[in-house]
């Protein structure tokens, strides 16, 4: 395959995760496509730049958003960085290249209420199911993982008695994450019910299915949107939601960023200072409390 070599690079030197070489590999496979299509190109280690806006713009003609073409051409990008590092070209055609500008979003993050009427209000089935479904919301927010970790979870890195868990986050790079009380009592319960199924496979993993596999992206998603959308107006009800409320919550009640940072899993500070944005309503709330011109 013409671009083993990278997605090796990337798997063994960057330690990247397989589902982001995958998407990796789907990008550079896309602009090959369209290459031989339309340049009858079979490779595309000498693409110029001409034959990269060609693509692009036939990427916008189809509907694909800016967002979405940036992260395809960013791919492409480290694609032919590496081949310049390893000396099979001379120049990147991508050198030049701006990205297409995208609309800036702000995620909101849940409010405390809002979570705790989940975590508190919410009348979870007394089941398998119910339980799983709860501590996945617990864990989600009282820890901070990504939803990838989540479901990577190993029962071995569950350590109940020093109330802690070992998540392996991107680029395979190990922390320790302290838990709350109301996490380990659901924990024990959790785990008795996985333990009464009697699984025909041992599934080394804490989340699993009632029929004992390992738990997937779209199912943590749609167990998220489906309890938050009965207490929640948020547009967007996703895990990473949660992790962006539990940052935001954190910073809001006095941590300390460098602390936040680190439990997040973050390599740089810049990453982890999205989350200083508080909630428009505490916004609202300190304009009006704050203001010189909104006294008396």
């Amino acid at each position: 395959m013409e671009f083993q070599s990278f997605l090796d690079y990337l798997s063994l030197e960057k330690k990247y995760s397989e589902k982001t070489i995958v998407a990796y590999k789907n990008d550079l496979q896309s602009f090959k496509s369209f290459n031989l299509k339309e340049f009858s190109q079979n490779s595309i280690k000498n693409a110029v730049y001409s034959q990269i806006r060609s693509w692009i713009v036939f990427l916008v003609d189809i509907g694909i958003t800016n967002k979405t073409i940036n992260r395809k051409i960013s791919s492409l990008n480290s694609y032919y960085k590496f081949l310049l590092k390893t000396d099979t070209i001379s120049k990147n055609p991508l050198s030049s290249h701006k990205a297409l500008k995208t609309k800036s979003t702000i995620q909101l993050p849940f409010s405390e209420s809002e979570i705790d009427e989940v975590l508190n209000s919410v009348n979870f089935q007394d089941n398998f199911e119910g339980c799983r479904d709860r501590l996945i919301l617990e864990i989600l927010y009282s820890t901070g993982i990504r939803r990838q970790e989540l479901i990577n979870l190993e029962l071995k890195n569950i350590d109940v008695n020093n109330k802690t868990i070992k998540v392996l986050g991107k680029r395979k790079k190990e922390r320790y994450i302290p838990l709350i009380k109301s996490t380990i009592i659901l924990i024990k319960q959790y785990l008795d019910f996985r333990e009464k199924l009697n699984f025909k496979v041992n599934n080394e993993y804490v989340f699993v299915t009632s029929k004992g596999k390992k738990i997937y992206d779209n199912l943590v998603y749609r167990i998220t949107k489906k309890y938050f959308s009965k207490y929640s107006t948020k547009q967007k009800k996703s895990p990473h939601i949660l992790r962006h409320s539990f940052a935001t919550h954190l910073l809001n009640n006095g941590a300390d960023l460098n602390s936040v940072k680190d439990l997040l899993g973050h390599t740089s500070l810049a990453a982890t200072q999205v989350y200083t944005n508080r909630s428009i309503e505490e916004m609202k709330k300190v304009f009006k409390k704050s203001h010189p011109r909104n006294k008396g």
